[in-house]
């Protein structure tokens, strides 16, 4: 893993389908940008946030933590952009803050993520048993 600059940052977009919706998803009843869709889209940004960093044959991140609200409904059509920027580096564990806009750049869902940084093979080796 080279070195992790606080202030990396990544941005990752999404087009809101019906299979976005917290209908399709299960976290809901309506036709509406789910949760889970928003929560996943800054999962997203913040892997590729650091993705350049890692050794891409040997090493990944997971996701280990994420604290987020969401604030505001998202309709079916319209475009989220989701934004990753690094807070702090301890060691393999990544912090983001994280948050989410819609096509006309209103907030619809912020907080923090934590990421860590594994080695595949014997992450996936634990995982097989």
């Amino acid at each position: 893993m080279k070195e992790i600059e606080i202030g990396t940052s990544q941005s990752a977009s999404l087009r809101v389908t019906e299979a976005h919706t917290a209908r399709a998803l299960g976290s809901g009843d309506l036709p509406v940008l789910g949760t889970p869709a928003m929560a996943a889209l800054m999962e997203r940004a913040a892997m590729e946030a650091i993705a350049p960093y890692l050794t891409p044959e040997t090493e990944s991140s997971v996701g280990v933590a994420l604290n987020i609200t969401h604030e505001r409904a998202t309709g079916i059509g319209d475009t989220v952009r989701a934004t990753a920027t690094v807070t702090e580096v301890d060691g393999r564990r990544i912090d983001f803050t994280i948050n989410a806009v819609d096509s006309s750049g209103r907030i619809i869902g912020q907080g923090s993520h934590s990421r860590f940084v594994i080695d595949v093979q014997k992450f996936m080796a634990r995982i097989e048993k």
